[in-house]
């Protein structure tokens, strides 16, 4: 401070020289100082070591949700088609019945076939299978897989007259083309 400053001051708001201050203030002024110093310090601390906390319990978190997800993944992979198969079983269990009694057969062999292909055709189609008809449409290759072509007037040429496999679509969706012959025109004599 400047020697005016000084003069300035009146003698009550002056600080206490050093002879005034006992070793008790001084002490208590310098632990205020260190508990002001360390309080950020220690407080920052102690917000590190809970963030770490929270750190390792988030990773802890996320690798269990890592590995249930795993496991869920290779159980889906694993039990995807049960529903599907319980569905077909039936299916099978009256074809063998079928085949065990086809010798002995007095022409209801073929009704529990044809009884047996409807019973698997309506289990397919619960989960979503369903065929369609090529035969007299117009050639799709989206749609047919073409196996040779027979000459013809009947039709228009690229119709589809003959449908050697049906086609099906699972979810709307093409699953399996329809192998078919394609009409084309007849050839000039």
């Amino acid at each position: 401070m400047s020697k005016k400053k000084e003069e300035t001051i009146a003698p009550e708001e002056t600080e206490a020289t050093p002879e005034e201050v006992s070793e008790e203030e001084v002490a208590a002024a310098a632990e205020e100082e260190n508990v002001s110093e360390e309080d950020p310090l220690v407080a920052s601390q102690e917000e590190a070591k809970r963030n770490w906390d929270l750190y390792l319990r988030s990773r802890a978190d996320f690798d269990n949700f890592r590995k249930r997800s795993q496991r869920e993944k290779e159980d889906l992979a694993k039990f995807s088609n049960e529903n599907l198969i319980r569905e077909i079983l039936p299916v099978l269990d009256n074809l063998e019945r079928a085949v065990e009694h086809a010798g002995e057969s007095d022409g209801t062999l073929l009704e529990g076939v044809t009884m047996t292909l409807e019973q698997m055709r309506k289990g397919l189609e619960k989960f979503g299978l369903v065929p369609f008809e090529a035969k007299g449409e117009l050639f799709d290759p989206a749609r047919h897989e073409a196996m040779g072509q027979l000459e013809s007037d009947e039709v228009p040429p690229n119709t589809v007259l003959q449908e050697m496999q049906k086609g099906y679509l699972l979810n709307e969706r093409l699953l399996r083309p329809a192998l078919v012959m394609i009409a084309k025109a007849p050839a000039q004599s």
